[in-house]
C-alpha cells in the first residue's frame, strides 16, 4: 500500500554528510525544510543545491520549504551566561537594559515594545514554559515580576505571553531577505512564522511574488491570536502548519491536542493543505527508535486526517536522520491501515461549488469511492484539482500528470497524491488514452484492465480548466 500521508523533514548539520540526503529520499522523503532560524544563506544555498541534486539522482520530486524565523521574542544575554531562579524570587525584564548585563535580578529583551503588552497578574512563561513569571507592575520599560516556577535561565532563551497578546510584527527585516532569498532558491514553499491574522499571510505572499517566488503560502498557526482568527487565515493561506511548540506555551498543554484536532478538521474543510509539527519523533534526536507515546501522537494525526507529520531536530541535528524518516513513514502506514472510511464522501456534499475543476474533482472521488477503480489520473497544470480531490478520504491514489517539476514538487505535499512526469505528445483521444496507459504500466502503477477515473480540461496547458471525467478500462497496445 502506498502511504498516502507524507514527511517533512528539516535540513540541518546532521543531513551535510555524503549521502545521507540519499538516504532520506529513498527512506520516504516528501519535502525538504530549511530553517532560516539557524544558519546563513550560504549555508541555504548549498543544502538546497545538495537537495535538488539528490532528488535527482534518486528519481523522485522532492518539494523544498522555507521556514521563517518571525519575531521570536527572547531574552537577551546574562554576565555569567545563566542564573538560577527560585521560586518567589523578583526578577525584571527591561528591553533597555545592556545586551550582555543580565544579572540574578533581571534581563534585558528584545522586544522594545513589551512593557507596552503586560499589565499586573500576566503570566511570561520562557524557555518553552520552563521558567513561569507573574508579572508585578509595569514601571517604564521595566517590568517587575515574581517568579513562580524557577529554574536555570540561560541565554537568549524565548518568551511567551499566557493566553497571547505580544505585539511583535510577524515579518521582521531578516525575514524579508529571506522571502528574496527563497524566492531566489525557487523554493517551492514558504513558511511564515508567528502568523496573527490574515493579513500576515498576505503581505508575505505580496513579498514573496514581487521577489519572483511562485511557491505556496504556508501560515505557521502558534500563537493564541491565530487560532481565534484561524477561518480568515486559512482563506489566505495555501498551506497551515499546526506548530505546537509556541502553540502549546501560549495556550497551554492540556488544550493542545483538542486545538490540533479542531486546526486539521477546519483546515480540510477549507480545501487547503495541513502540516503536523513539533516533537513528533524527538527521542529520535539521540535514539534509533521511537517512543510508544510518539508512535501514538503520529498515529492520531494521521487519523485525523493531516496531510503531513514533520520531524525537525529529528533530521536536522539528531544521530539519525534516515532511521527517523523511516520510522515515521511505517508508522503513518500502520496508521492508514486502520482509518475509519465512515463518512468519507459526505464532505462538502451540501455545498455549491465556485468552480468547474472543484466540482468536478468532487464528482470524481464519489465516484471512486463506489466504484472498484484503482487509480485516478488527474492532467494538471498547477495541481488544484488534485488538490480538492484529496480532502476526501480515500485508498485509491490520485496521480498527478504534470509536464511541470515545480507542480510536481507541490503535490508532493498532498495527502494520496503522487506526481508524475507526464507531457502531451498527441492530443487526439484515442493516443492520449495509449500514452497514459503506457506511463501508468511502465511504473507498474496499474494493471491491464483496471479501472481508472480520468480528469482533463479541454482546454490542455490551461490552469485551472478541468471540466470533465472519463472512466476508463486500462487496456495495452499491442
Amino acid at each position: 500500500m502506498l502511504r498516502r500521508t507524507k514527511i517533512v523533514a528539516t535540513l540541518g548539520p546532521a543531513t551535510d554528510g555524503k549521502n545521507v540526503l540519499h538516504g532520506m529520499i529513498e527512506a520516504g522523503l516528501d519535502v525538504a525544510r530549511i530553517n532560516f532560524s539557524h544558519g546563513d544563506a550560504a549555508a541555504a544555498r548549498r543544502r538546497a543545491a545538495k537537495l535538488r541534486a539528490a532528488a535527482t539522482k534518486c528519481g523522485r520530486d522532492v518539494g523544498l520549504m522555507g521556514d521563517l524565523q518571525g519575531p521570536k521574542i527572547r531574552i537577551r544575554r546574562f554576565k555569567e551566561h545563566s542564573v538560577e531562579l527560585l521560586d518567589g524570587d523578583s526578577f525584571f525584564l527591561d528591553s533597555t537594559l545592556g545586551a550582555a548585563d543580565g544579572t540574578q535580578k533581571g534581563v534585558g529583551v528584545a522586544l522594545d515594545t513589551l512593557h507596552e503588552d503586560v499589565v499586573s497578574g500576566d503570566v511570561l512563561l520562557l524557555n518553552d514554559g520552563m521558567i513561569v513569571l507573574e508579572v508585578d507592575r509595569v514601571e517604564g520599560t521595566r517590568i517587575h515580576t515574581n517568579v513562580a516556577t524557577g529554574g536555570i535561565l540561560s541565554d537568549h532563551k524565548g518568551i511567551n505571553k499566557k493566553g497571547g497578546g505580544l505585539s511583535a510584527a510577524a515579518l521582521t527585516d531578516i525575514d524579508r531577505q529571506n522571502i528574496k532569498l527563497a524566492a531566489e532558491l525557487e523554493m517551492d514553499f514558504l513558511a511564515v512564522s508567528f502568523v496573527r491574522s490574515e493579513a500576515d499571510v498576505l503581505e508575505a505572499r505580496r513579498l514573496f511574488e514581487a521577489a519572483g517566488g511562485r511557491g505556496l503560502i504556508v501560515a505557521k498557526v502558534e500563537r493564541a491570536e491565530a487560532v481565534e482568527n484561524i477561518d480568515s487565515i486559512i482563506n489566505a493561506a495555501d498551506v497551515i502548519m499546526v506548530a505546537r511548540g509556541d502553540l502549546g506555551v501560549e495556550l497551554g498543554y492540556a488544550q493542545l491536542t483538542g486545538i490540533q484536532k479542531k486546526l486539521i478538521r477546519k483546515t480540510r474543510k477549507g480545501s487547503k493543505i495541513v502540516i503536523t509539527a513539533t516533537q513528533m519523533m524527538e527521542s529520535m534526536i539521540q535514539h534509533p527508535i521511537p517512543t510508544r507515546a510518539e508512535v501514538s501522537d503520529v498515529a492520531n494525526a494521521v487519523m485525523d486526517g493531516t496531510d503531513a507529520v514533520m520531524l525537525s531536530g529529528e533530521t536536522a541535528v539528531g544521530k539519525y536522520p534516515v532511521h527517523a524518516i523511516r520510522a515515521m513513514g511505517e508508522v503513518c502506514t500502520g496508521a492508514e491501515k486502520f482509518q475509519l472510511p465512515e463518512g468519507r464522501t459526505r464532505h462538502r456534499l451540501g455545498d455549491y461549488f465556485e468552480n468547474v475543476d472543484e466540482a468536478i474533482a468532487m464528482a470524481v472521488m464519489y465516484a471512486a469511492n463506489h466504484l472498484k477503480v484503482r487509480a485516478i489520473i488527474a492532467l494538471t497544470e498547477s495541481g488544484s484539482t488534485t488538490r480538492w480531490m484529496s480532502r476526501i478520504r480515500s485508498d485509491i491514489p490520485i496521480y498527478a500528470f504534470t509536464p511541470y517539476p515545480a507542480t510536481s514538487r507541490r503535490v508532493a505535499l498532498y495527502r494520496g497524491v503522487y506526481p508524475v512526469a507526464f507531457a502531451i505528445q498527441d492530443t487526439r483521444q484515442h493516443r492520449l488514452y495509449i500514452d497514459i496507459f503506457k506511463t501508468l504500466l511502465s511504473n507498474n502503477l496499474v494493471e491491464v484492465d483496471d479501472l481508472v477515473i480520468f480528469t482533463k480540461g479541454d482546454l490542455l496547458g490551461v490552469s485551472g480548466s478541468t471540466n470533465s471525467m472519463t472512466i476508463l478500462k486500462v487496456t495495452e497496445e499491442k
